[in-house]
């Protein structure tokens, strides 16, 4: 099978882009022919305003490149990841107009959110689910904290629901969370091209014992994730032991100070490698996200490697720990609560030694490579049936 796959990178190299990468490799090492498209929101910076609304609205050179591409290597399917912002619905056209079957994986819930997140100044917001446009969303400047920025990106939408229901030309959704299928089915989604297929970790990074005695944090320093809301919980705690976080974004200067004088390490960006050392060694993660996550990978990796999780109790993350096994969920936004269980996490190392096998035989029947593959092609041969 060829299969053309689309995606526009981010800024802050995060789990879509891994995801992307690593499915792309798992596909090739199963002997099927892959063929890459990837726009780079690194380009942003050397955009005038004129040319970054005209790619966001209708990319008339993606759709032109996607569709000379299709002509001359006549994939199969088209799997489309993120198409926004420089990709934009032009994109999905190319592949609709050319009569290709198409997939499209949900990874966030861009196409009924403007920022993505269903997130309204740190709670949930579900104004915009199953409307038209996200009008709300421009009014409350969901997006960047602007409303012509948020408005920029309802525009963005307003250019793919041009053309047609949000299905129109797709053959298969794919949603990574049973939470996630429920909101894009309130968006008025068809149910049967919303397929569920969580996320995988590939390659395995083998079983830790949590050695190092730390808490992690390893992601995006970003409000949306919680971790500032971590910080001030480690706080309390009163310095029992050490956390470290690895990651880059817009708070890190913000945690750095928040950090000085604490037992809290800030390493950035590591490589991959040393992310699954960093959880090998962990006594448990922390995914205290504020928003919906889908799936996160992080908290799969750690699964691999044998770490259990504190998370935030929304969306996907209360899909993926379950309490007393795998981890521990606390109120999501909630620093006391959040102290409180990780002061429980801590306590409990008895607990934790057997959180650890189960938190492996969760990844091993779940989230290998192998069950990934056998059912992405599942959703292929039924788009492609369709198509």
């Amino acid at each position: 099978m060829t299969i053309l796959a689309v995606h526009n990178r981010y800024r802050y190299r995060g789990g879509e882009d891994l995801l992307f990468d690593a499915e792309c490799a798992l596909l090739e090492e199963r002997g099927h022919r892959v063929i890459r498209y990837v726009e780079d929101n690194a380009r942003i910076a050397s955009m005038g305003a004129a040319r970054l609304l005209s790619a966001t609205l209708w990319n008339r050179q993606a759709y032109r490149e996607l569709r000379a591409l299709i002509a001359q290597e006549r994939p199969s399917l088209v799997h489309f990841h993120n198409t926004f912002p420089l990709l934009s619905a032009a994109a999905l056209a190319a592949a609709r107009d050319a009569g290709v079957p198409v997939v499209e994986t949900l990874h966030n819930f861009r196409l009924v959110c403007v920022n993505g997140l269903l997130l309204r100044r740190g709670s949930p917001c579900e104004k915009c689910v199953g409307r038209r446009l996200p009008w709300p969303g421009v009014w409350h400047a969901c997006y960047r904290r602007s409303r012509a920025a948020s408005l920029w990106a309802a525009l963005s939408l307003a250019a793919r629901r041009l053309m047609g229901p949000w299905h129109d030309g797709v053959e298969a959704y794919i949603v990574v969370s049973r939470f996630a299928r429920t909101v894009f089915q309130r968006a008025g989604f068809p149910e049967r091209k919303l397929m569920l297929k969580p996320n995988f970790v590939h390659p395995d990074p083998g079983l830790g014992h949590g050695s190092g005695g730390y808490a992690l944090y390893a992601g995006r320093l970003s409000e949306e994730k919680g971790v500032l809301v971590l910080v001030e919980a480690w706080k309390k705690l009163g310095g029992r032991t050490k956390l470290v976080i690895a990651g880059e974004g817009p708070l890190a200067d913000r945690l750095r100070e928040m950090a000085s004088g604490q037992p809290i390490e800030l390493v950035g960006a590591r490589p991959r490698a040393e992310v699954f050392e960093l959880l090998r060694r962990a006594a448990f993660l922390v995914a205290p996200s504020l928003c919906y996550e889908g799936c996160p990978l992080v908290v799969l990796e750690a699964f691999a490697a044998g770490t259990p999780v504190v998370a935030s109790d929304r969306g996907g993350l209360a899909e993926l720990v379950i309490p007393g096994q795998t981890g521990w969920l606390a109120p999501a936004g909630d620093a006391e609560a959040l102290a409180a269980v990780l002061d429980a996490a801590l306590t409990q190392s008895g607990l934790r030694t057997e959180m650890r096998r189960l938190a492996r035989r969760q990844y091993e029947e779940n989230y290998t490579a192998e069950a990934n593959y056998r059912r992405l092609v599942e959703i292929y041969h039924r788009a492609a049936a369709r198509g």
